[in-house]
């Protein structure tokens, strides 16, 4: 979304080594001393194998990430919106799909997301530029458009059906989709915010969607938050931004499909 006046563009060694024939021998405890030190070799075996099992991080991932791959790749989700995706104004490490990516990483998944973001996007532009900005390859995408639409005035009516196609091309493509909604301005009537408002969460409905209702949420309005225009959040909007989604991103990953 780019803001222009018209748009948004809103992870022991222990002991030394016996001496051959040692202490059993000495002690002429040779038949009984050897089975015994067959059990404790095995058991210093067994015992050192749970630890390099259980102590390896690498192990311990592949058990608890969603993200672990058998081909050792990250998961790749594109961030596919407007300036609120692109990160308008600001450098590329503070942009949205920059910061979420950084705090996945924090929690333990290997996760790579590509800023498929365009300011000025309307969900018309999203769609005309689908095939080509979401790679072959993309475990899922974060769709984030709409707010362009809602500062130009367009119909909701026309804003559903690209948003609409946009999601039956990502599902033909086997290509999940966690939904980012977005509020209409109230500046521009009642009926209008009405319509716009019910696209998201009805979309995310008859399509099965993880529903984030709000990108803004925690930011909106609020001036230390957001940039001298009002609409596009800072650096630290951005971060809010990403602390806020966070759990529905988490639940999102969750849900994707393992990958051969």
């Amino acid at each position: 979304m780019i803001l222009t006046c018209a748009s948004i563009a809103i992870p022991v060694r222990t002991g030394s080594r016996p001496e051959r024939g040692g202490t059993a021998a000495r002690y002429g405890l040779r038949p009984y001393g050897f089975r015994l030190a067959l059990v404790q070799s095995a058991a210093t075996f067994f015992v050192a194998f749970l630890l390099l099992f259980i102590g390896s991080p690498d192990m311990a991932g592949a058990q608890t990430s969603p993200s672990a791959s058998s081909a050792g790749r990250s998961l790749k989700l594109v961030a596919f919106g407007d300036s609120l995706s692109a990160g308008y104004n600001l450098p590329a490490s503070a942009a949205f799909p920059a910061v979420l990516e950084q705090a996945l990483r924090q929690k333990g998944l290997a996760v790579e997301i590509v800023n498929a973001g365009v300011s000025g996007d309307t969900t018309q532009g999203g769609l005309e530029r689908l095939d080509w900005s979401v790679p072959e390859g993309a475990d899922g995408v974060i769709l984030e458009l709409g707010a362009n639409d809602a500062l130009r005035g367009v119909d909701p009516a026309v804003t559903r059906k690209n948003l609409e196609a946009i999601i039956a091309r990502l599902i033909e493509r086997k290509i999940p989709v966690l939904l980012a909604g977005m509020y209409a301005p109230r500046n521009l009537g009642e009926d209008f915010a009405k319509r716009f408002d019910a696209i998201y969460p009805e979309l995310a409905k008859k399509h099965g969607l993880v529903l984030y209702p709000f990108f803004l949420e925690g930011i909106a309005g609020d001036r230390a938050l957001n940039q001298a225009d009002g609409l596009h959040p800072t650096a630290d909007g951005v971060s809010v931004i990403v602390r806020t989604i966070l759990p529905t991103v988490e639940r999102f990953i969750a849900t994707l499909p393992p990958r051969s």
